[in-house]
C-alpha cells in the first residue's frame, strides 16, 4: 500500500483489515483517536510497534517517554515534524 491510498482509507470508519497492527494505530492517530492508536500499541513487543509507540509519545509531548520507546525500537528520532514521522512510518511499514 502506497501513502496516497493509506490517506485516502481515512475517509472510511474502519481501518482495513489487512492493516498490520502498528499500521492501524497511525491509521486511528490520523483520524484524531490517539487514545485508541496508543492503545494498540502500548504492550506491542516489536520494533514496528514500539516505533509507532514512541512517535505517539512525541506526539504527545512527553520526550522522555518517546525517547524511551525509540531506544527500545533500536531508532533515534530524525524527523523534523510530526506529520513528517508519520508519513515515514507509513510508508516504511506499509512497504
Amino acid at each position: 500500500m502506497k501513502l496516497e491510498d493509506f490517506r485516502a482509507s481515512l475517509a472510511r470508519s474502519e481501518p482495513a483489515g489487512s492493516l498490520s497492527v502498528p499500521l492501524q494505530a497511525l491509521w486511528w492517530d490520523a483520524k484524531g483517536d490517539w487514545t485508541r492508536a496508543h492503545g494498540l500499541v502500548d504492550e506491542l513487543e516489536t520494533e514496528e510497534g514500539m516505533a509507532v509507540h514512541a512517535y505517539l509519545h512525541r506526539k504527545e509531548g512527553v520526550a522522555w517517554n518517546a525517547d524511551y520507546w525509540y531506544n527500545r525500537a533500536g531508532m533515534k528520532f530524525h524527523r523534523s515534524s510530526l506529520d513528517e514521522e508519520w508519513a515515514a512510518l507509513v510508508e516504511g511499514l506499509a512497504g
